[in-house]
């Protein structure tokens, strides 16, 4: 004869195994969020690297200084098979030998000349210079341009440098051209750039072309534009005004 549970044994049966069924789901629950927490906590030392790196990348980048070379082909590096060869280019490698915190920005233009240069100088002060190499003028003088526009549009570039950014320093590099327009005007045309650097009490590389200009091993064809060679020479005649400033 089979006998059944009473009601009251039933109900407190299954009340038991409710409960335990109940304490197990907590039990494995709180486990599982458990293995969750510990295995989030790698990702997030991770993602905390992650973005120290980032900072420290970041704050190395925005730390240098910035140079800005604003000239002409010069700077640019005509006829070069890479603009890195450019006078500019060396400077760079020279500031990194050295492991100066400096950018050096290639703002060079083939063919600019000075009014060129005045008509772009507010776009190229985007840069932020904390030194401003200014090459300009070669263009000018080779093409006979009004001398007295010449002056005006360097003093233009100068003056906007130093309204903008006060306590940018500036260094003018002074060029000298051949006497194709006569002597008067070739005379003239390189005092420009001594008059101009005293004026506004700025910086002078008396002559970029230094031990360059003139001499055919060193120049390109054109013998106008300096061969990769060349421009080691002019990044030194650069260096003896830069170098004691940073």
């Amino acid at each position: 004869m089979i006998r059944f549970p009473k009601n009251n044994q039933l109900n407190g049966n299954m009340v038991s195994r409710t409960t335990k069924i109940f304490l197990k789901f907590c039990y494995f629950s709180v486990f599982t969020a458990f293995l969750a927490c510990n295995s989030d906590a790698p990702k997030k030392v991770e993602q905390k690297n992650q973005i120290t790196t980032s900072t420290s990348i970041l704050e190395a980048t925005t730390s240098k200084k910035r140079i800005v070379v604003f000239g002409d082909s010069l700077t640019a590096g005509y006829g070069l098979d890479d603009v890195n060869d450019a006078f500019p280019g060396v400077l760079q490698t020279m500031i990194d030998s050295l492991q100066l915190k400096y950018t050096v920005v290639n703002s060079g233009v083939s063919g600019e000349t000075t009014a060129g240069g005045s008509n772009r100088i507010d776009w190229i002060l985007s840069q932020k210079p904390d030194i401003f190499i200014l090459e300009l003028g070669g263009n000018d003088g080779l093409r006979g341009v009004s001398l007295k526009e010449t002056r005006q549009n360097l003093q233009s570039i100068i003056s906007s440098v130093q309204t903008k950014y006060p306590d940018c320093q500036i260094v003018l590099a002074g060029m000298q051209i051949p006497p194709n327009f006569g002597q008067d005007y070739t005379t003239e045309f390189k005092n420009i750039f001594p008059v101009l650097a005293e004026k506004n009490n700025i910086k002078l590389i008396p002559f970029l072309l230094e031990d360059v200009g003139g001499i055919q091993e060193l120049n390109q064809p054109d013998g106008i534009h300096p061969t990769k060679k060349g421009h080691l020479i002019v990044a030194q005649n650069v260096w003896k005004i830069l170098g004691p400033m940073l």
